[in-house]
C-alpha cells in the first residue's frame, strides 16, 4: 500500500503566527506547526508537503496542482477566507480530494462573522479551538480515514 500523500495548506496571515495575537493563536510560529506536522507525517508513515500563501489565488492554483500530483488528502486553515472564499470552495469539490478543515481558535467562541465556513459542510472534518493539535488531530484523522477507504 503506498503512503498517502498529504497536502497542508495555510491561509493568509498565517506567515505572521507566534506574533500575530497570541491569546488567540497561541506562541507557535508557522515554521513550529510544520515542524510538528512533519514529524507526525513521518509517524504516520506519510508523505506531507506544506504551502503558506496570503493570495487567494495562489491556493486555489496549489489545490489544483495537487490534484495533477495524485495528493491523496488535503489539510486547509483558510484562516480568513474561510468566511469568504467560494473561490477556495470550488476548487477543493472540483479536484476531488478530501479535506479538513482546520482552525487555530474556537471560531463559534468568536465574532459572529468568523463563526460561520464556506467549507464545513463541504470538509470530511473540522478541527478547531485546540491550537497547533488542531492540525496534528486533522492529519491523524486524515490518514485513518485514507486507509480506511483503500
Amino acid at each position: 500500500m503506498k503512503r498517502p500523500n498529504i497536502l497542508a495548506l495555510h491561509g493568509p496571515n498565517l506567515n505572521l503566527l507566534g506574533t500575530r495575537e497570541p491569546e488567540h493563536y497561541g506562541q507557535q510560529t508557522l515554521d513550529d506547526i510544520n515542524a510538528m506536522l512533519a514529524a507526525e507525517a513521518e509517524r504516520l508513515d506519510c508523505d506531507l508537503a506544506t504551502f503558506q500563501s496570503n493570495h487567494e489565488g495562489e491556493l486555489v492554483e496549489r489545490i489544483h496542482a495537487a490534484r495533477e500530483e495524485g495528493v491523496d488528502g488535503i489539510i486547509i486553515n483558510p484562516a480568513a477566507y474561510t468566511h469568504t472564499s467560494v473561490a477556495l470552495r470550488d476548487a477543493l469539490l472540483g479536484c476531488g480530494i478530501p479535506f479538513v478543515e482546520v482552525h487555530l481558535s474556537n471560531i463559534h467562541r468568536r465574532e459572529s462573522f468568523r463563526q460561520r465556513s464556506l467549507l464545513a459542510d463541504a470538509a470530511l472534518g473540522v478541527v478547531a479551538g485546540l491550537g497547533a493539535a488542531s492540525y496534528r488531530l486533522a492529519l491523524i484523522g486524515l490518514v485513518e480515514h485514507l486507509r480506511a477507504a483503500r
